[in-house]
């Protein structure tokens, strides 16, 4: 096989190309890589039928076209490829539904001494990856190759041809069948991950509805920055989401975005998808592609070497591209063009890439291959600013392997304390299970002591302590089984219930030298409210005014009815409160020599918040009030 490349570049076609070359050939392969219009690709595309109607013909529109050594843009590109002994067939597809044209390209051109299928689909509306799908539902093991059309990175509407017939949408593929025809191909990447994993919460399909929970277009905002989200789709190209876990690593750039933020992919998420953001690594794009596949070379002899190239690639690495395709023109004749998502055939199935070079090269050579020798690639990937490029990537690169290490090591240590906080969380488990009976056993004999022999000092002090350890047994109880158990709401008068504490926790105060006052404008007050709960804000606030109120100062506790609402307050003359807010922080203590663990006044805020019970702390020089606000509760139905 021979193949001849043409750069059109605005010039007269007939000038450029010797049509009589080709005129006895029987077995022509041409495809056209159109930058510039519709019209423009449709113009090509009759010459070329009219001069040569023997040939296959399929073409393109392009982000970037591959002549040769170099790469242009906003021109057309021409190869015209002679076999000797392939037989070339061509087929297409105009229909909206990628499986289905997947399917049906496979099943029209796929046979037994089929080599390679080269297929190019439209850019926006089909579906990459299920396009894809739909030829491996016919066949696995066929090379494929190809991309999807691209417009210049407007993301408006690409075209694709077949002979002199142009498509908005759907497929256009030839098959090349051969006994004696070889093919290689082989895949670039060069785009790593770089900072924290995602989720992809919500999709359908190629259309991501949240990443990580958040809007995807804020998503690029806040990880790229607003300019680039604002600018998106064709800002996002270059930086695209890896999916971990793949056989490849699989890129997926942003092809669309919707009004309501949302993104389209060229390809598909699942939900639940680990995702990072993912840059170019200028380094190694730059180093000579041929060096890691030249035993492979060595053995097919390529006559012609067809690249189909990611988009990315081109305007990420700007000039410097060149240098990653000359290598391959110094071996064989070289043409492609750059695409919105790349076609590559790995391991018995197809996969959908995208920022990737895809390589593939053909030979009808049959006789001993030859040795292939690389050449070195031009000086420019030496210049001041390759160097820079390469030394900023370098930067990025380690600095992400760092982070990675970092988050590993924090990683282990999330879970060695995850581990110990379980422990800890059984042992507390334990402890509350088996102090319940010793309790209840110490308290039953107090009462039964008092019952025979009275009251003494010693009693007393021993009967106000087991009444503190058993409002620390409650609070820990409740803390360890508040998630596994439904509290139910029950009938409570909260007259009596408040009497009640106040009555257990007196001959605490009393040892305090405290005294607790208690009124209410109502004789009842009915609510319905969880008892363990309603009792977790009582006690603890009976016990910190204990704990912090002056010696000899009372202890004011007043319910009252106001409309609709119980209101709770309890004062008493402590140390002014520096900052309110901060005392239902969990661990906070303002007073250090006091005992304790910052725990109850954060316990009590749960609770409130759970059941819309509203929490106000005024606290000067001559009292310190918290203030309970029970809301609609005097309103709600009491009735048993």
């Amino acid at each position: 096989m021979k193949t001849y490349n043409y750069s059109i570049d605005n010039q007269d076609i007939n000038k450029i190309i010797d049509f009589n070359l080709f005129k006895n050939e029987k077995n022509i392969l041409i495809q056209i890589f159109c930058g510039e219009s519709k019209d423009k690709l449709s113009f090509i595309s009759n010459i070329l039928i009219q001069e040569l109607p023997q040939s296959i013909c399929i073409g393109t529109t392009t982000d970037g076209e591959i002549y040769e050594e170099s790469v242009t843009t906003l021109n057309t590109v021409i190869s015209i490829s002679i076999f000797k002994n392939t037989t070339i067939n061509s087929t297409y597809i105009e229909n909206e539904n990628s499986f289905e044209n997947g399917k049906i390209i496979a099943q029209n051109l796929i046979k037994q001494k089929t080599k390679l299928l080269i297929v190019f689909t439209d850019g926006i509306k089909t579906n990459g990856e299920d396009f894809l799908k739909g030829i491996d539902f016919v066949n696995k093991n066929t090379i494929i190759c190809g991309g999807m059309a691209a417009d210049n990175g407007k993301f408006k509407q690409t075209y694709i041809s077949c002979q002199n017939k142009i498509f908005k949408y759907g497929a256009v593929a030839v098959s090349l069948e051969s006994d004696i025809l070889k093919v290689f191909n082989d895949y670039r990447f060069n785009w790593v991950p770089i900072g924290i994993e995602h989720t992809i919460d919500e999709v359908k399909d190629n259309r991501v509805f949240s990443i990580s929970k958040m809007n995807p277009s804020k998503f690029y905002a806040k990880y790229l920055g607003e300019e680039v989200a604002k600018e998106l789709p064709s800002t996002g190209i270059e930086f695209p989401l890896i999916i971990k876990n793949k056989s490849l690593k699989t890129a997926r750039a942003v092809i669309k975005k919707h009004n309501d933020g949302t993104l389209s992919f060229t390809g598909n998420f699942k939900k639940g998808d680990i995702v990072k953001i993912g840059f170019g690594n200028a380094e190694t794009i730059m180093q000579d592609p041929v060096k890691q596949i030249k035993k492979a070379l060595d053995k097919l002899k390529p006559e012609s070497f067809f690249l189909y190239s990611c988009m990315a690639r081109r305007r990420y690495m700007q000039n410097l591209i060149n240098a990653e395709i000359e290598p391959f023109n110094n071996i064989a004749p070289t043409s492609g063009f750059f695409t919105y998502a790349e076609f590559f055939h790995n391991q018995g199935h197809n996969e959908l890439l995208n920022q990737s070079l895809t390589i593939i090269a053909l030979s009808e050579y049959e006789q001993t291959p030859k040795h292939i020798y690389l050449e070195d690639a031009k000086k420019s990937t030496n210049s001041d600013y390759a160097r820079t490029i390469k030394a900023l990537t370098h930067l990025i690169e380690q600095s992400a392997i760092d982070h990675d290490l970092q988050t590993l090591k924090l990683n282990t240590q999330k879970k060695y304390s995850n581990r110990l906080l379980a422990s800890q969380k059984q042992f507390l488990r334990y402890v509350v299970h088996e102090t319940n009976t010793p309790l209840s056993v110490i308290m039953s004999n107090i009462e039964l002591y008092e019952m025979k022999y009275g009251k003494n000092s010693y009693i007393s002090n021993i009967e106000v302590a087991m009444k503190n350890i058993y409002s620390i047994y409650d609070d820990l109880s409740f803390l360890i089984k508040k998630d596994q158990l439904f509290y139910n709401k029950i009938k409570i008068d909260l007259v009596d219930y408040i009497r009640s504490r106040v009555d257990f926790f007196s001959q605490v105060a009393s040892q305090a030298q405290s005294n607790f006052i208690f009124t209410s404008n109502c004789t009842n007050m009915p609510i319905f409210f969880n008892e363990t709960k309603l009792q977790r804000i009582i006690d603890n606030n009976l016990t910190n005014a204990i704990k912090y109120t002056r010696e000899k100062e009372d202890i004011y506790i007043d319910l009252k009815k106001t409309n609709s609402d119980y209101i709770f307050n309890i004062s008493s003359h402590s140390s002014i409160i520096q900052d309110p807010k901060k005392i239902f922080e969990e661990y906070y203590r303002e007073e250090k020599t006091q005992e304790g663990f910052g725990l109850g006044l954060n316990l009590v805020k749960r609770v409130c918040q759970e059941e819309n019970v509203e929490i106000k702390v005024i606290s000067n020089e001559d009292s310190t009030c918290f203030t309970y606000t029970f809301k609609g509760g005097a309103s709600e139905n009491t009735t048993s």
